[in-house]
């Protein structure tokens, strides 16, 4: 069964998650944004809060949305404003998930995420969630992934 991880890092902890899943043979794709997100962290927050919060599609750079090589979709994404990235909102919306087993690995600050969690399950229903705490600065919690 092939595996791809398709995933967004803002902060590093999507890649620290990637580099993991690598190592475990699964392909990585990782989600560019053409606009970029500022620099400091309030900025962050406020503006990846906020388009988050409105369910905004980011666009990308150079996305290749072909998954047709593939049994199992992986998707990452921080959590913003309690909802997914927009970069992933945009990958979401780009690909064909039908026929697919799908799971999330969602990073957090908190190590929560009910509103993403429900979010996911209404839209994807089976899909296997896994949150992780900050695993860039808690590599204990890649223990959680598969």
């Amino acid at each position: 069964m092939k595996k791809l991880f398709i995933y967004y890092s803002l902060s590093g902890n999507g890649n620290v998650v990637a580099d993991y899943l690598k190592d475990k043979n699964i392909d990585i794709r990782k989600v560019i944004m053409r606009d970029k997100i500022p620099k400091s962290y309030i900025g962050q927050i406020l503006t990846g809060g906020f388009l988050a919060g409105i369910n905004h599609k980011a666009k990308l750079s150079n996305f290749d949305n072909n998954i047709d090589d593939y049994d199992e979709i992986i998707i990452g994404s921080p959590i913003w404003n309690g909802k997914l990235s927009c970069p992933i909102n945009t990958v979401l919306d780009k690909i064909n998930l039908e026929n697919r087993k799908i799971s999330f690995i969602l990073y957090s600050g908190s190590g929560t995420a009910p509103k993403t969690e429900k979010i996911i399950k209404n839209k994807y229903g089976d899909a296997k969630i896994i949150i992780l705490k900050e695993p860039k600065s808690n590599k204990k919690e890649l223990e959680k992934v598969l």
